[in-house]
This record gives structure tokens, sequence and C-alpha cells, in this order.
């Protein structure tokens, strides 16, 4: 197993770095640099704007840029930002905690009502239960997670009361506020994840109940209930998984709405920020911490598969 994480890991390599390339291109499109977010494009090009863009390294030509940049990558250290000075790594870590548990809620939230109800639909089949479990997982794949962000809070925050709106508070400073805070967008967030994790586990659950294993406990008299949650689930999970391991490091992406419309200070925050203020170095930095994150799920998600199925073996 040793020498299958270390080959995915080596795999990482031009991904990050084609990453990176794309990036620092794309960014660069932008009209504008963050000189000119700082002194505005009346005065941007004046003695003090260049003093900035040789301050910034923006003097250089773009390949040089790159490569200045690239090799303090590999020494660890993603660069300072510009707009603040603090070093890019230290901004996202300090805002991690805030996507981790806006992601931590959204898919609690998922699997609580994926998993059941996509066991419901798949012992319903055929029926008006089925149908309804079919059309929420319809809607939850169609409705966008921010239009329903902004109608959970219009609901329950201006109507009914439930959720007052209030500024972010840290789960150390205030554990039930912050737990309410994050109810909303875990919801907004976790609705998609909710109806593609309920239509996988009931189509895979669908898949494994016609196998003759099943068959053969049912014809033993082992209960309905244990035949269902201790032989078929098992099985049915193995795809399930998968999905939802794809699912969580897209939810890193999805967080740059949803913390924007709940004014959550999270790496997604952080991104719009140093996208509207021209932060090359804060915006290659994120993208990069963000790939590599979802690459490193991805492998997890990979190695729990031998858990689950004893008869995976990675060599």
């Amino acid at each position: 197993m040793l020498r299958y994480v270390l080959r995915r890991l080596v795999a990482l390599i031009p991904v990050l770095l084609g990453i990176s390339i794309v990036t620092f291109a794309l960014i660069r499109l932008i009209p504008g640099d963050v000189v000119d977010m700082i002194l505005g494009t009346e005065v941007a090009g004046g003695e003090r704007a260049d003093e900035l863009r040789r301050l910034f390294g923006l003097d250089q030509p773009l390949y040089k840029q790159y490569l200045l940049w690239a090799g303090d990558v590999v020494r660890g250290d993603l660069g300072h930002s510009m707009r603040t000075g603090k070093p890019v790594l230290d901004e996202i870590l300090g805002r991690l905690p805030t996507t981790l548990e806006l992601a931590a809620f959204s898919v609690v939230f998922a699997l609580l009502i994926a998993i059941p109800a996509g066991i419901i639909a798949a012992l319903k089949t055929g029926t008006r239960t089925e149908a309804g479990v079919q059309t929420l997982g319809l809607l939850g794949l169609s409705v966008p997670n921010f239009w329903l962000g902004t109608l959970l809070i219009l609901v329950t925050s201006r109507y009914l009361g439930w959720f007052p709106a209030a500024t972010y508070v840290s789960f150390t400073a205030d554990p039930w506020r912050n737990i309410q805070i994050f109810i909303l967008p875990g919801i907004a967030l976790g609705a998609a994840l909710a109806a593609i994790t309920m239509r996988m586990t009931r189509s895979s659950l669908l898949e494994v109940l016609n196998r003759e294993y099943i068959n053969t406990a049912r014809a033993k008299g082992v209960a309905e209930r244990q035949v269902i949650l201790h032989h078929a689930m098992k099985n049915a999970m193995i795809p399930v998984v998968t999905v939802v391991g794809i699912q969580v490091g897209r939810l890193l992406g999805g967080a740059i709405i949803i913390e924007q419309v709940f004014n959550l200070p999270g790496i997604g925050r952080l991104a719009i920020d140093a996208i509207q203020q021209r932060d090359y170095t804060m915006i290659q930095g994120v993208v990069l911490f963000t790939t590599f994150a979802f690459v490193v799920i991805n492998l997890l998600v990979d190695l729990l598969y031998a858990f689950i199925d004893p008869r995976i073996r990675y060599s």
C-alpha cells in the first residue's frame, strides 16, 4: 500500500504544475493588477505605481515571475499576500477551519438524509414513496446552492426567526452559536450532495439485492432488516463512498459561493477577496492548496476501499 501511495503522490506533481501554470496565466488576463486596486486606475501610471510594481516583482517578465514563485513553492513557501504582506499559507490555514466545518456540516446533513432515503427508495421501488424520494432528489440537483441559501435565510431568519442573522462566531468562543450559524449553510451546500448520494445508494442497493447471496440469506430465514443492513448495504456502499469522496472534494469549490452568501470567513471568501483585489500570490496559493486537498481526499477515499472491501488490494 505504501508503494501505491507514493505513486499517487508522485503523479500529483504534474497535476500541481499544470494547475499552477494555468492559474498564473488566467489571473493575469483579468484587467488591472494589484497596483491598480491599491492606487486606483487614474493614478496607477505614476512613480508610486512603478515603485509598487518593482516591489511586487510585476516589472519582471511573466516567465521570470512564475519561476520565482514556483521556486518558493518547491521550498514550501507560497509567498506573501500583495495586499496584507502576510504569508499566504498562514492566511489559508487561518481560514481552513471555517471551510472544513462547513464541509463537515454539509456531509453530515447529506448522509443523514441520503442513506435512509436511498434505502427507502430501493425497498419501495415502483411506489409513490419512491416517486416522492426521486422528486426530492431531482430538486436537490436542480436548485442552485446560492439560491437555496438565500431562500433559507429569507424564510428562517426574516419570517420565522429561527436562525437570526449574525456575524461569524468561532466554535471555541461560543459552541452553540457556532453550530446555529453553520446549520443553514450546511443545508444549502449539502443539498446537491444529498441528492447525488441518495440516487447512488438506491441504484447500488437495487443491484446488490438481486444477487445470489442475498437470496441465500433470505432462504436461510435471516431477518429482512439484517439482510439489508448487514449483507446488502456493506457491498452497496463501495460506489457510494466513491461518489461521496469526489463530492467532498468539490465542496471546497462550492463553499466559495456559500461562504459569500452567508458571510463566512473561509477559504472561499478569501479567494473571492483576493480576486477582487488582484492579489496574485494569494489566488495562486489558494488554488494550489485546494487542488492538493482535492487530490489527497480522493487518495484517502481510494485507501478506504481496502477497509470496506477486503478483496481490494493495493500494491
